[in-house]
């Protein structure tokens, strides 16, 4: 089964997720997934395009995803119109407090058709863009089944290679 990578928008995010894939050890293909603004053909992200692309590169075939901060939103967007085609999805460093309403509508579409048993968010304890208790309540109210994992750093780095693998694998 194919995987996906979905960093985070910084182009420095595209080293986080090739070491991703390097520590994955899975069978078959990982792709991971360059945003277009990265190759400066875009100021910003086009998330529409972004969509369609990656669509495309999962031809119609159920995917696990791994996404990372900006990844995540765009993971939620593919799943709420695609959820058939997800098999499991990781989603670190989830960039929200849960208070706006297009978050709300963007991961509870997302979420709802999903097994809570094949997702997982791992958010860090202090992350500056959302800490673990804020996350974790947003993510409980969507759904109180889908499991939360704190780790214990105040940056919005997700290195936890091991874990994805793990969860990936059982």
């Amino acid at each position: 089964m194919k995987t996906i990578i979905l960093p985070g928008y910084s182009p420095k995010n595209k080293l986080w997720a090739l070491k991703a894939k390097k520590h994955l050890e899975v069978k078959d293909e990982v792709i991971v997934h360059e945003w277009r603004h990265w190759r400066g053909i875009l100021k910003g992200m086009n998330i529409s395009y972004e969509v369609k692309s990656i669509l495309k590169k999962i031809s119609g075939k159920k995917v696990n995803i791994i996404a990372k901060s900006v990844g995540t939103r765009i993971s939620m967007i593919i799943t709420s119109e695609n959820f058939s085609l997800i098999n499991k999805i990781i989603l670190c460093g989830i960039p929200t407090k849960g208070k706006s309403k297009s978050a709300i509508e963007i991961y509870t579409s997302g979420l709802k058709n999903i097994n809570p048993e094949n997702v997982i968010c791992i958010q860090n304890n202090k992350d500056p863009l959302a800490n673990f208790e804020v996350v974790d309540r947003f993510i409980k109210s969507i759904n109180p089944m889908i499991e939360t994992v704190k780790k214990p750093r105040n940056d919005h780095d997700y290195p936890f290679f091991e874990d994805f693998r793990f969860f990936l694998n059982k």
